[in-house]
């Protein structure tokens, strides 16, 4: 039997400086040699710490008193800094969150794939931090987190519904959000109008220890072109209720242009796997692109900072360095989106992705633009990327992968060895698991370029471009 972990209660540290930034978001100090994790503060801030978790290798803990603040700090602009998790470093100057975004980028490479490579070119930056994504997803809840002030109300005169986003860490509490700072108006009108309809109408809000209600989601998704999609995840396939709030939703919002709805009776939130109804407008709303035009349906994926999608591409079709006659894979292809980008400057384009919707998606988006030089297969990467496939659709001369989180599979990364591609252009949304396919690929190719990319202003994340070239040696 193993041994237990002991365990110590709270207890509270003085006078502890603030070192670093860490991660998930949060910032990083020492106490008798361990690592102690806080979220919500700042590097240079001196802070009182009450330790609330002890693992094996560090703590958990909470600033509760402060002796001086970091210059580092700015004063958050939304209300609900401190709660909701989604912008753990909007109490951070901009310019010092690109220096940590990029230093995690160095520390990984450094620490965790032991890689040789070029200086990291200086990060690029998002023209705006606020409003910026394109797609935001609320949940409907009858487990409304409670302020302090609140919890002293008795709990029969307690209104419990939100519309909001989940507490990190907690399944059934859910934020109510008053006014999001991520995604530009009429985002916020909307999220408030629904929520008040369906109050007013009698209709329940999701119960999630129960699997019950009448509503469970609102989805909103924007556009450059200035279209707006509106989803509603229903709990009930009611009729009753559903025309009601979707009728409610066209005639309110005549800025929707593309209006869906969902029945969701599983016991999870994620609607991939469903069929979305169209109620009204158009079936999709449109990205552009240079001269590109993406149509993007309700299931469809797009990087939900369009802007710095944009350059993001651009850095891979540059790093791609296409003369007009490569043969280009693009691994994880999604909807096509980089595949089309790079199409007008590749001899051909193979696209290969998991997702068979995702490549109906990439397929049209090829039509429209007119592009006959792109192809794409759906399957599982490890078995479509065979000395077979190879054979019968050609050596690349170029590959672009932008995997999940989770990096490459063992097996992709041995068939891009034995495909041996002159370069490969590596896109990352985690440098953790980037660095540790490099580390594999690094006794054939040789890291030329470093470029990473600031998708999510006042997060931890961050995008990672690597350029690689096959070894002459």
């Amino acid at each position: 039997m193993g041994r237990k972990e002991k365990r110590e209660g709270p207890f509270v540290i003085e006078n502890v400086e603030i070192l670093d930034a860490g991660a998930e978001g949060k910032a990083i100090a020492r106490y008798n040699d361990m690592v102690v994790f806080v979220p919500f503060v700042v590097p240079g801030d001196l802070c009182d710490l009450r330790i609330v978790s002890k693992k094996r290798r560090f703590y958990e803990g909470r600033a509760i008193k402060f002796h001086r603040y970091s210059q580092q700090r700015v004063e958050p602009v939304c209300a609900h800094f401190g709660i909701c998790g989604g912008c753990k470093w909007q109490n951070m100057k901009y310019d010092r969150q690109l220096f940590y975004k990029q230093k995690q980028v160095t520390d990984n490479f450094s620490r965790i794939g032991h890689l040789k490579f070029p200086e990291v070119l200086p990060i690029v930056a998002s023209e705006v931090t606020e409003f910026y994504r394109n797609k935001l997803e609320y949940t409907f809840s009858t487990h409304r987190w409670l302020s302090v002030d609140e919890m002293d109300i008795a709990p029969e005169e307690r209104d419990m519904d939100a519309l909001g986003f989940h507490i990190p860490g907690m399944f059934d509490r859910v934020l109510d959000i008053e006014k999001c700072w991520l995604q530009p108006e009429p985002t916020n009108h909307i999220r408030l109008g629904l929520k008040a309809f369906v109050k007013t109408a009698g209709f329940s809000f999701y119960d999630i220890r129960r699997f019950s209600g009448d509503l469970r989601n609102l989805i909103i998704r924007n556009s450059n072109t200035g279209d707006l999609m509106a989803i509603v995840v229903f709990g009930t396939g009611d009729k009753a209720v559903i025309e009601p709030v979707m009728h409610y939703m066209k005639t309110s919002f005549p800025q929707i242009t593309s209006l869906f709805y969902v029945v969701n009776q599983k016991k999870n939130d994620t609607i991939s796997d469903l069929e979305p109804i169209h109620y009204a407008g158009e079936t999709f709303i449109t990205e552009q692109m240079e001269e590109l035009k993406f149509r993007i349906g309700p299931l469809s994926f797009f990087q939900t900072n369009s802007k710095q999608a944009y350059k993001l591409y651009s850095i891979a079709r540059e790093f791609a360095s296409l003369t007009g006659s490569e043969l280009v894979y693009d691994l994880y292809t999604g909807t096509g989106t980089i595949a089309n980008f790079i199409a007008h400057q590749a001899g051909k384009v193979i696209g290969i992705e998991y997702i068979e919707a995702a490549v109906e998606d990439a397929r049209l988006n090829s039509a429209i633009n007119g592009i006959q030089n792109a192809e794409f297969y759906a399957g599982d990467m490890t078995q479509i990327l065979t000395p077979e496939f190879f054979a019968i659709h050609g050596q690349p001369h170029v590959v672009i992968t932008d995997p999940p989180r989770a990096g490459m599979h063992e097996k992709v990364i041995k068939s891009l060895i034995e495909a041996r591609p002159q370069k490969i252009v590596y896109v990352s949304c985690n440098p953790a698991t980037q660095a540790r396919d490099l580390s594999l690929l690094g006794e054939y190719y040789t890291i030329d370029a470093v470029q990473t990319v600031d998708m999510f202003p006042h997060t931890q994340h961050v995008e990672n471009v690597c350029k690689l070239s096959l070894r002459n040696d």
